[in-house]
């Protein structure tokens, strides 16, 4: 039990405790802990010497706090966890303790910021449903599936310069637009063809690995502090003719949105499956990416996700505000875990350092509605969307809002939420030097 006022329903309840950056009209940018309708203001809290145990937590962003590893995280979430108990101090006097440390969420000029400064940002591509898809598509039914693919967490380098804090706008860029093998010459043009893609992503901590170092697969685990929502925005109609032959750039490097909080990997663990049954033609996995039958038992994550598109009300336009659920998927079904990623992406003895982003690639399932992007759920436009208001989608437009959110299931059947990662899309650069 806790002296805040937490809801039922809430997504953070005093077991879940995740790590965001926030700033007031008053207040430059500090960390805070989501709990319930509220921001505990750590700064605050580490100035008047209230966590013992915390103090990576007074900073700007959360990095200071994710460099200090298991041990640091485990007194940190205790620490917190004493402050706001019954048997705090400050529960005492809740009125008081609420006007000095707490800060109600969206209230006026409560602003979020990107919680960690991203190093770097690497995204994955661990569904086996997604990869058939877009293989089906792409390549045919016979060779959807590359024969890599079950040998290793095949992955691309992202921008880690757009990686960028929900709840702002997603402006639709320019690209160059071809027919591959057609002859014809490409144009440069707003994309026509704008994707979300629904994503969980993993933030490293802990000291980081040297140079020339791979991290071991059982020390993996201990290097990821905790997970957020991902929206990896893709422009479809660019990508085909740009990918080859070493993968996609601007078709996704104009930004990818992250939820504003982090839940940390302990607040998920009562969450913990197995990974689905191995590819029954798939090569052996190397040893280095070899989980026994022990910890593939616990090697995944039960975490519901689902994505809507929507429109809110325009003041001077006519039209209901709507919102519509367009997918409904969950990351136990994704083939690969965190530590195999972990492990694949530094046994060249690449360093990852705290605040690397590894996101896992667009998370899909076999059924058609939960499909992680509206590349599959449209089957590459061919099969547009209903929407509430009698319109239809083939791909996302200006002026909608796509909303991610995500949930699992705690000890106790609390609920352990994510918050939202919500993006509106504007239209595109009128003009720009050089475009046509």
């Amino acid at each position: 039990m806790a002296w805040v006022d937490i809801p039922e329903d809430s997504d953070f309840s005093q077991h879940n405790l995740p790590l965001g950056v926030f700033s007031t009209p008053s207040t430059a940018p500090r960390v805070g802990i989501a709990v319930g309708e509220h921001i505990l203001d750590c700064h605050a809290l580490t100035r008047d010497g209230l966590v013992d145990g915390a103090y990576s937590l007074r900073g700007p962003t959360i990095n200071e706090h994710l460099a200090l590893g298991v041990d640091g995280w485990t007194a940190g979430r205790e620490a917190i966890q004493s402050v706001i108990s019954l048997t705090s101090e400050l529960a005492r006097s809740p009125e008081d303790a609420a006007r000095r440390y707490l800060v109600r969420q969206g209230g006026e000029g409560v602003q979020m910021h990107l919680p960690f400064d991203v190093g770097d940002y690497t995204d994955f591509y661990l569904s086996r449903e997604h990869a058939t898809n877009v293989g089906t598509m792409f390549r045919g039914a016979q060779n959807a599936l590359m024969d890599n693919w079950t040998c290793m967490p095949v992955a691309y380098h992202g921008r880690a310069s757009t990686v960028s804090v929900a709840g702002g706008e997603v402006r639709r860029p320019w690209g160059q637009v071809g027919k591959p093998d057609s002859g014809e010459p490409p144009r440069l043009m707003p994309t026509r063809c704008l994707d979300f893609e629904l994503e969980l992503g993993y933030v490293y901590g802990g000291p980081g690995n040297a140079l020339g170092a791979p991290v071991p697969l059982d020390d993996a685990r201990a290097r990821v502090f905790g997970c957020c929502l991902v929206n990896d925005w893709s422009a479809r109609d660019v990508q085909p003719w740009e990918y080859r032959p070493l993968g996609p750039f601007t078709a996704k490097n104009f930004i990818t949105t992250v939820s504003p909080w982090v839940v940390p990997l302990a607040a998920l663990e009562p969450a913990r499956c197995a990974l689905p049954e191995p590819e029954p033609t798939a090569h052996a996995v190397l040893p280095y990416l070899a989980l026994d039958d022990h910890a593939r038992a616990k090697a995944a994550f039960d975490i519901s996700l689902q994505v809507s598109i929507g429109r809110p009300a325009v003041e001077g336009k006519a039209g209901n505000p709507w919102e519509a659920v367009v997918s409904r998927s969950n990351t136990k079904w994704l083939y690969w875990s965190i530590d195999q990623m972990v492990a694949h992406h530094t046994v060249s003895g690449c360093r990852l350092r705290p605040g690397d982003l590894l996101a896992t690639g667009t998370v899909s399932g076999q059924a058609e509605t939960a499909y992680g992007s509206m590349l599959e759920l449209t089957w590459r436009g061919s099969k547009p969307l209903d929407m509430p208001d009698g319109s239809t989608r083939c791909w996302v437009e200006d002026g909608d809002v796509v909303t991610i959110r995500g949930s699992a299931t705690g000890r106790n059947g609390e609920r352990v939420g994510f918050g939202e990662c919500k993006g509106t899309v504007v239209p595109p650069l009128a003009q720009f030097p050089g475009c046509e």
